[in-house]
């Protein structure tokens, strides 16, 4: 969730600043109320510079385990967080991590905590580490969240590795496919061209094509790389303007199959979350609302987020998400049993183990029907090329 920077009255007379988590400014200023404090002055936490003028940038997810793996067990040897940040500062392999230890360090030595040092920089660190790590600490069981977040960030990295990997084959298909076909047509088809126009008989219309396609990319070649770059363009803007994203994300999910894996993909992220943030002691509402964040399809997080609204007002987990007739009905049975016999955490685990093998298996089905389809593909693609260069030959021999 967001994290709001505040300047208060306490007792009506002395002036107290801090930070607080919140869904919206309104949230932020009811809970600040809760307090005993009189909020003047509330706004969006925003990425700061340290006094040398060095920004925290965005952290990748390896980056992420990196630095929470050495940083975990730093502490649970027991070195004090300064001299941990201290340690990772001289001996971190990446300059990135380096860097990072050493403002982080240096905010810390100034008095923050750890977690309001991480508090600072949303956009490096994000607000699911910087939720769970303030959980942590205000439980006292730091070292033990981070080994949670070290594990919760393991899988989401396996998760996405497995997901990318399936995708990766067929774009390598298609991308080796247009190459070949740019072969042909720039050079293949020129040679064979002088020898099909000595024919009395008129080319067939498929190698006609190909020769007209071959010719304008020679005088136009330049179209090429403006066509490819023109392609990524369109789908960059396609993927970031919200109406083309909700678009491709609701037709994405009425294509079989693969529907199940962002589907399943998605689940496995939030279940994962919702459970490491639960066992953390983190309110309900709130870890809904972490988990909600690392759902990417624009149609299934709007439905969860709903979802998450009702849930505030008072409605039981499994009903609320029942109502958003997205989720598998074996997950919401699992939590629905957890809700009744008090043993929601446990039921949460097991949701996410169910969630990470149906995954598998879904993975393994999608990659064994790719191969097939991509072999469709790659061969009519040469069953086109070949009856352009042969066609015509045939017509000679049968004059």
């Amino acid at each position: 969730m967001p994290i709001f920077s505040y300047q208060a009255l306490k007792s009506g007379k002395e002036i107290v600043k801090g930070e607080v988590t919140a869904s919206n400014l309104k949230d932020a200023r009811d809970v600040i109320r809760n307090m005993g404090l009189v909020p003047t002055k509330i706004s969006e936490y925003v990425d700061v510079k340290t006094k040398k003028g060095q920004a925290i940038s965005s952290l990748s997810l390896n980056d992420k385990i990196d630095f929470i793996s050495t940083l975990q067990i730093l502490l649970s040897s027991g070195i004090p967080a300064v001299e941990s940040l201290m340690f990772m500062e001289q001996e971190a392999a990446k300059k990135k991590i380096r860097d990072l230890s050493r403002i982080l360090k240096t905010q810390i030595m100034a008095g923050s905590t750890f977690a309001d040092t991480l508090a600072r920089y949303p956009s490096a660190f994000g607000y699911i580490f910087i939720g769970l790590v303030k959980a942590g600490e205000e439980a006292g069981e730091l070292e033990k969240t981070l080994g949670r977040i070290k594990d919760l960030l393991t899988k989401q990295a396996n998760t996405k590795s497995k997901v990318i990997g399936t995708l990766m084959y067929p774009m390598f298909v298609i991308v080796l496919a247009c190459i070949i076909t740019l072969v042909m047509l720039l050079f293949v088809f020129p040679t064979f061209k002088e020898m099909f126009e000595q024919q009395e008989k008129a080319l067939p219309w498929i190698t006609q094509m190909m020769i007209n396609m071959g010719d304008f990319l020679k005088a136009y070649w330049y179209t090429i790389p403006l066509f490819i770059i023109g392609l990524f363009a369109a789908c960059y803007f396609s993927y970031n303007w919200r109406p083309t994203r909700e678009l491709i994300d609701k037709t994405v999910l009425k294509i079989p199959m693969f529907n199940n894996l962002i589907m399943y993909s998605n689940y496995s992220n939030f279940m994962s979350v919702l459970s490491v943030s639960y066992d953390a002691g983190i309110p309900v509402v709130d870890c809904l609302q972490l988990g909600v964040i690392t759902i990417t399809n624009t149609i299934l997080n709007k439905k969860i987020a709903n979802a998450i609204t009702k849930v505030s007002q008072g409605l039981q987990v499994s009903q609320a998400l029942k109502a958003t007739k997205v989720m598998p009905k074996m997950l919401l049975f699992m939590i629905a049993t957890g809700e009744q016999s008090g043993r929601l955490g446990d039921m949460l685990e097991k949701a996410v183990n169910f969630l990470d093998k149906t995954l598998d298996g879904i993975i393994d089905t999608v990659t064994k029907m790719i191969e097939p389809i991509m072999l469709l593909v790659i061969g009519s693609i040469v069953l086109v090329m070949a009856l352009a260069l042969y066609l015509p030959l045939f017509q000679s021999y049968q004059s």
